[in-house]
């Protein structure tokens, strides 16, 4: 990897990093955020984002983007042209970063590396998630049905599904509908053979997701990057960690939005919520 001596950030090869080093000195500068760029040409795609100017429209669905490249990668959605693919496999990819990232589960690397604890992740994304749900408290999201607070937007919009019971996701084969992307992956595979398994080179277990596989993995090896901030053990997943410290604490955040009670688990307030909601005769309010 070739690292960036003025900030952390890393990258696959040096010509990623000659322009990403455009960002800490040039003459090309946006006058309203300080962001810098290597060109003229770059500088002026950039400030339609401010102005919220989106000229390049698609043909097929309303979306409008602001550079043609933007178009012509969402165009693919459409199509279902996927023209990446990389040399240790077939899978083919519709973004050049997907497959930079897919490489990733090949060669091992792990480039981004969490600055409180050990865990490093293949993904920046994947690392800012981990910051959230391990290493901060701070929850400004809030349900409207229950009053529960969440880190993140999407982790609300997945849990008030298990309120309103919504199934979005439609198989494209078939009548069943899902609430959850990886329901509807997992449904495709095992009962459509659509798309691709994950398989452990140690005991051949097939996977429909690579992060099952992953933690699949670190089983087998003992690899335990997760510890608890309260005591030495450690853990493989987040998940296991986050259960472990509620076992260990007398705090209930989980708060029933019908009668007040509180639980120390999200699957007990769940399962108490829709009990609740029909002894108080809720559940029509709940469905709207």
């Amino acid at each position: 990897m070739f690292s960036c001596t003025q900030c952390e950030k890393h990258f696959a090869t040096p010509h990623y990093l000659r322009m990403h080093m455009y960002v800490h000195s040039s003459k090309y500068k946006c006058t309203e955020c300080g962001k810098c760029f290597g060109s003229n040409q770059d500088l002026a795609v950039h400030r339609q984002r401010h102005s919220g100017e989106k000229p390049f429209g698609c043909t097929v669905c309303s979306k409008r983007f602001t550079t043609s490249s933007n178009l012509a990668e969402h165009s693919r959605i459409h199509s279902g042209e996927k023209p990446f693919k990389g040399h240790e496999c077939d899978k083919p990819f519709s973004k050049s970063g997907n497959l930079t990232t897919h490489m990733r589960v090949h060669t091992g690397d792990k480039p981004y590396k969490c600055s409180v604890c050990d865990a490093s992740f293949s993904q920046s994304s994947t690392l800012q998630k981990h910051k959230r749900q391990v290493h901060s408290n701070r929850r400004p999201h809030d349900c409207r049905y229950c009053g529960r607070l969440f880190k993140s937007s999407q982790d609300l919009k997945h849990h008030v599904y298990t309120h309103t019971g919504a199934t979005p996701l439609s198989c494209r084969h078939c009548l069943d509908c899902f609430t959850h992307h990886f329901q509807l992956k997992a449904h495709l595979l095992k009962s459509h053979n659509e798309g691709t398994w994950f398989t452990c080179h140690i005991c051949q277990k097939k996977f429909s997701h690579s992060g099952d596989l992953k933690v699949h993995i670190r089983r087998h090896e003992g690899v335990k990057p997760y510890v608890c901030s309260d005591c030495p053990k450690s853990f493989c997943t987040a998940t296991e960690v986050r259960r472990h410290q509620l076992k260990q604490s007398d705090d209930k955040q989980f708060c029933c939005g019908l009668c007040c009670k509180d639980f120390k688990r999200k699957e007990s307030v769940v399962r108490h919520f829709k009990k609740c909601s029909v002894r108080l005769g809720f559940v029509s309010m709940v469905a709207n």
